[in-house]
């Protein structure tokens, strides 16, 4: 369930505005019908804030004391992800109407005609667009070939349990980190993550129309493969690495990748990455000059958030990253 809050990603502001003609103007330029339901005593005060990424966007919308209705044009192709904060909003995609809260969530795909959102007065929600392309290529990775038929996800999503619990969880986390100056989903390695944590969370929890394909077990990943993707990861601990990547490595679908590396290595692809970068980390600070900054090694590997990174480094070596280089320095 997502709480009640007062305006998000405040730091990344796209749009604001008390006045309706200029708010639909600048929907119009988004490919988006805009319209004001009625006018009781509230006024409208339109709040757009967003951070974009290369396949998504994650942005908070908020539209005052006046119900509003959107209507996205055909020229999208984005499969939009809503996520109420406060209020109610009624998603109506094709033929199926979503009621969402902060207890449920709706997603709009693409496939899906004459979809409208109408939020009511004094709501706001989180909106997640992911592109088509970078969906297509995320269940590309997954199944081991392309999709044979669109990508129509289940319109609605209970944020009261589940994977959609977890979700709304992970997503709130993510907007009040991005509300730091010092973010470090800012970090292109981290934000790459991100980006494929919440597809990859999509495609394999949230029922859509390949959700059968996936879920179907392929031939398992033998030591050689493994073998290859560790040591691919290694070779890449300073820069993104996608999924699309290990895919080719292995030569064996995404699904079937995450479960036998998990099998054989004790964790994810994923949690193997970051457990390589902490220690390539520790490795740098052991070999400090007096010229070498803790910030600079930590963003160096990925971590820009060096409070995070100091937390997790001492639960993990049993001293701060500031130690280990004092120490190793003085010997």
């Amino acid at each position: 369930m997502l709480p009640d809050a007062a305006p998000r990603l405040a730091r990344h502001r796209v749009f604001h505005s008390h006045d309706p003609e200029e708010t639909r103007a600048f929907l119009r330029r988004k490919d988006y019908t805009f319209d004001v339901r009625s006018r009781p005593a509230g006024q409208l005060y339109a709040r757009i804030n967003a951070v974009y990424m290369s396949g998504m966007y994650i942005g908070y919308l908020d539209y005052g004391g006046v119900p509003v209705e959107l209507r996205p044009s055909v020229a999208r192709s984005d499969h939009l992800v809503q996520l109420p904060i406060r209020g109610h909003l009624v998603a109506r995609l094709g033929s199926e109407e979503v009621d969402c809260s902060p207890d449920c969530a709706a997603i709009a795909s693409p496939t899906r005609e004459r979809c409208r959102f109408i939020s009511s007065a004094g709501s706001a929600r989180i909106q997640i667009a992911l592109t088509q392309a970078a969906l297509n290529g995320q269940l590309t990775a997954l199944l081991g070939e392309p999709p044979r038929a669109p990508l129509d996800f289940a319109p609605a999503m209970d944020l009261r349990a589940g994977y959609g619990r977890s979700l709304a969880q992970y997503v709130l986390m993510a907007v009040a980190d991005l509300e730091r100056a010092d973010s470090v989903l800012l970090n292109p390695i981290t934000m790459s993550m991100f980006e494929q944590f919440i597809m990859s969370g999509l495609l394999l929890s949230h029922p859509h129309t390949h959700s059968e394909a996936l879920r179907r077990r392929e031939r398992p990943l033998g030591p050689r493969d493994v073998k290859r993707v560790t040591e691919y990861l290694r070779a890449h601990l300073d820069a993104p690495v996608m999924l699309a990547d290990l895919v080719r490595i292995s030569g064996v679908p995404g699904r079937t990748l995450f479960k036998h590396f998990r099998d054989t290595m004790g964790v994810s692809p994923i949690r193997y990455l970051r457990n390589a970068r902490f220690q390539r980390a520790r490795e740098a600070l052991v070999r400090a000059g007096p010229e070498d900054s803790v910030t600079a090694i930590a963003t160096k590997w990925g971590f820009n958030h060096l409070g995070r990174f100091s937390v997790e480094y001492r639960e993990r070596f049993g001293e701060s990253p500031s130690q280990t280089a004092r120490r190793h320095s003085r010997a």
